[in-house]
């Protein structure tokens, strides 16, 4: 490159031809030192070198031909230059600027065509949000927010929340009045949020129970007349009257309402006359409510105004027109596809498919809800009507068997027979009852098998087991899978004491119906039976989490953690039992019990005491509040509790014993004497009562104390008289069971003869001896024994707190003091 000249400002049209340029010079090719380095590496896919050559935009400059043409330098790699001649036509540089290329190149400029070097673009320019339509906009979209907010706090049951909020968007859609006032466009004032706004707050009122400001919301809507269709909100504020039980008013603001919606709108103004037609039946003026009914009936019948016809004909007595309604009723058309289309059938798969989609989906729910809904209230108007259209109950319900029969209906016809048969148990009928359910055994399976169902419970509730085990397996062979069935069965078996098996038939009902509660419960109690507490506590606490509020699960529970000896855990279902039945005085007392066992006296005697307020016959519970008083020393409190159990068992001494004891223990002799005489004349030949009359006679100084001692020597020896001749008795017939066995046949009846000769004459002296049941022990005279012991136990001893001090023996005492030791 050192041998290029440049050209001079004046061109000369034959310079150049002299001009060495090596580029040109393939021979020296191998002595040029960077076309090999530009062949063995990368060298040579740099851009060419420009700085000799400036004032152009490619950097060489075109040679000047003998033809006028500039031909410009090819690189160093032979590719030719931009802008060279192809084909004799000058290529357009039309995308140079466009590109980036400029015709004067700058010294240090660099290559930049997004102009990256410039940095980075500006922001965007902010809202200005103090202008008056940007905080109008800002505003409407809180207003739309918090009613929203208020409609769903509604729809989850936070009703307090669901009223903030819309008293709030309230509170926000007046600011947002004012402020469009403010800026002079009153005119978009936006109706349909304000209308928003208010029916949303007034439902929220409504939802809370605060009546009077729903209807003066309700007021405010209904007034404005720039609110368009605001007259239906009349049909809410008489719903609110009918909440409120003022009915008049109620009727007032239905009709006005019915008024204000055209014929257009058939269903509305259908729900409006059923409502006003359930208003008059509370009125109790049904001959209104049934002209209501009627045109909703001939207009666009459903089951609900049907039924609710019939109740009206049932309340004025009208036999003939109630046998109509309940032909209207069952006439009802529901609008439900059949069953059948649920079938698959086994040719299409793409058919099958769907119906497996749709068998189960929210539409077949419904229609299954409605159906459900209509059998309901057919068996329920059955039921009602059948005593009233007819002579006789049996009568009107046969009538509506054949009406159900000739329906759509047909399935509920010997659910209705069988509810016949309910009816006749609630009339305590049992022979009709069983006679109704015996015709079932030739009826279908499902049929036969509640019916024998039925019949199996009724023998078993009577305790007629074998008829009830009969009628079990008669309802288990028309219908292996009948939960109740197998449960009456596992029920006779289980009275049989046969556990194992009935655990059989109890696991098998669950294992058709894995809810079945009865099941589940039978099945814990037959573990418990068979003291498997383990797996009996399995099931209960399955069935706990089934039926939460179950007292008698919780108290089966608390048995079973008693009897794993877990008395805190039997302590903590027992309170959950209390606080679903709060009267139960059976786990108050057990609770008591448990709460003694484990120390707590005070605990202990609330439960009791608890307990014995709501069943004061309990003896368990009388007795261990008679005992804590005795032992807290309050014998006098102890008197009531055992006076109560006197009145319970006036046959049982021993608590007119406790009385008596009682009485002396606090220092009440002479009611303790008494009380003592009073038990002597119920009971003469109680020695234990004898004893103390001696006993207190002997301290009070009383003069028939010789009287009562004599009684008491008496039957102290009538006493050892009856213990002699029972215990020669005993062994008199140990004897002639020897002799029996060692004897011949006529030597044992001569002396059974013989023995029973003298049984008749011991149990003729004994008869004439009063009874008793006390044990003797002395079997020789001996003297008059006085002694008795307490039946209330020893008498705690009282401190000596105010006794006085005993003095010491002095080693001293005997000897004389000196004078000199005596005080002066």
């Amino acid at each position: 490159m050192e041998n290029v000249h440049l050209a001079v400002e004046e061109e000369d049209l034959y310079s150049g031809y002299n001009d060495y340029n090596p580029t040109f010079d393939s021979e020296e090719l191998e002595n040029d030192v960077g076309f090999q380095q530009a062949v063995r590496t990368s060298h040579g896919r740099r851009p060419p070198m420009t700085a000799k050559f400036p004032g152009t935009a490619i950097g060489a400059r075109p040679l000047a031909s003998s033809f006028g043409s500039r031909v410009p330098l090819a690189s160093s790699m032979g590719r030719p230059m931009t802008g060279a001649v192809q084909d004799g036509a000058a290529r357009p540089m039309t995308a140079v600027r466009a590109a980036g290329y400029t015709s004067s190149l700058t010294r240090g400029s660099t290559f930049d065509p997004l102009g990256q070097s410039k940095g980075p673009a500006p922001p965007l320019e902010a809202k200005n949000e103090d202008t008056p339509e940007e905080k109008i906009k800002i505003l409407e979209k809180k207003v739309n927010d918090l009613i929203e907010e208020s409609c769903m706090a509604q729809s989850m049951g936070t009703l307090q929340l669901a009223l903030e909020k819309a008293k709030e968007a309230g509170r926000k859609e007046r600011t947002l009045v004012r402020q469009r006032e403010q800026s002079g466009n009153a005119e978009h004032i936006s109706l349909d949020l304000t209308y928003s706004v208010l029916l949303n707050l007034a439902d929220q009122y409504a939802n809370n129970e605060m009546y009077p400001e729903a209807l003066n919301t309700y007021q405010v809507i209904v007034k404005n007349k720039m609110f368009s269709n605001a007259g239906r909100l009349k049909v809410n504020m008489a719903n609110i009257y009918f909440k409120q039980k003022n009915y008049p008013k109620a009727i007032k603001f239905y009709r006005m309402a019915l008024d204000q919606i055209s014929n257009a709108h058939k269903e509305m103004r259908i729900k409006i006359m059923q409502n006003i037609g359930v208003v008059f039946v509370r009125m109790g003026q049904y001959s209104d409510a049934i002209t209501s009914f009627e045109h909703i009936m001939s207009e666009s019948p459903n089951i609900k105004t049907g039924f609710n016809l019939i109740l009206c004909y049932y309340a004025i007595g009208d036999r003939e027109r109630m046998k109509k309604a309940f032909q209207k009723l069952i006439s009802v058309p529901l609008g439900i596809d059949d069953e059948d289309k649920y079938i698959p059938s086994n040719d299409d798969t793409s058919s099958n498919m769907v119906i497996e989609a749709i068998k189960n989906d929210t539409l077949h729910q419904m229609e299954r809800n409605l159906k459900l809904l209509a059998e309901k209230y057919i068996m329920t108007a059955a039921k009602l009507i059948a005593p009233a259209i007819e002579t006789s109950f049996a009568t009107g319900f046969d009538w509506c068997v054949d009406m159900v029969k000739s329906s759509q209906y047909v399935e509920l016809a010997n659910d209705l027979e069988i509810n016949k048969a309910i009816t006749y148990l609630r009339q305590k009928d049992f022979n009709q009852a069983v006679e109704t359910l015996k015709t079932f055994e030739k009826k279908d399976s499902r049929v036969k098998s509640a019916a024998a169902t039925n019949l199996s419970f009724l023998y078993f509730l009577e305790k007629d087991y074998d008829h009830a085990d009969r009628y079990a397996d008669l309802a288990m062979n028309a219908d292996r899978y009948n939960p109740a069935a197998l449960i009456n069965k596992g029920n006779t078996v289980f009275v049989k004491q046969d556990y194992e098996k009935a655990a059989e038939f109890y696991k098998e009902a669950l294992r058709n119906d894995s809810s079945c509660t009865e099941a589940l419960y039978n099945l814990g109690l037959t573990y418990k039976k068979l003291n498997r507490l383990e797996e009996s506590l399995d099931c209960f606490l399955k069935l706990h989490a089934i039926l939460r509020n179950s007292a008698q699960v919780m108290y089966q529970l608390a048995q079973l953690y008693e009897l794993l000896e877990d008395p805190q855990q039997a302590i903590e279902w027992l309170m959950q039992v209390i606080s679903v039945t709060p009267t139960d005085p059976q786990a108050l007392a057990k609770l008591g019990e448990l709460h003694d066992g484990e120390g707590d006296k005070s605990q202990a005697f609330q439960y009791y005491y608890e307990s014995f307020r709501y069943f004061p016959s309990n003896i368990d519970v009388i007795e261990w509040l008679g005992a804590y008083y005795i032992e807290t020393q309050f014998c006098e409190k102890a008197i009531q509790y055992f006076e109560r159990a006197t009145l319970i068992q006036p046959t049982q001494v021993k608590w007119q014993l406790m009385v008596a004891s009682c009485y002396r223990r606090s220092g009440n002799y002479q009611k303790a004497l008494e009380t003592y005489k009073d038990i002597h004349r119920k009971f003469p030949e109680n020695v234990e009562c004898l004893r103390f009359l001696v006993r207190l006679g002997t301290d009070m100084g009383l003069k028939e104390v010789q009287e009562y001692a004599t009684k008491l020597k008496k039957v102290e020896k009538m006493k050892e008289l009856r213990e002699q001749r029972v215990k020669s008795g005993r062994e008199g017939s140990a004897r002639g069971r020897r002799e029996g066995r060692e004897g011949s046949a006529g030597s044992a009846d001569s002396g059974h003869s013989s023995n029973s000769t003298k049984g008749e004459r011991l149990s003729a002296k004994v008869r004439s001896l009063p009874g008793s049941n006390e044990p003797y022990e002395a079997s020789s005279p001996k003297e008059l024994d006085a002694s008795y012991m307490d039946p209330l136990g020893p008498q705690m001893e009282r401190p000596k707190t105010g006794a006085k001090k005993r003095v010491e023996d002095d080693d001293f005492a005997d000897e004389e003091l000196g004078d000199d030791l005596l005080p002066e």
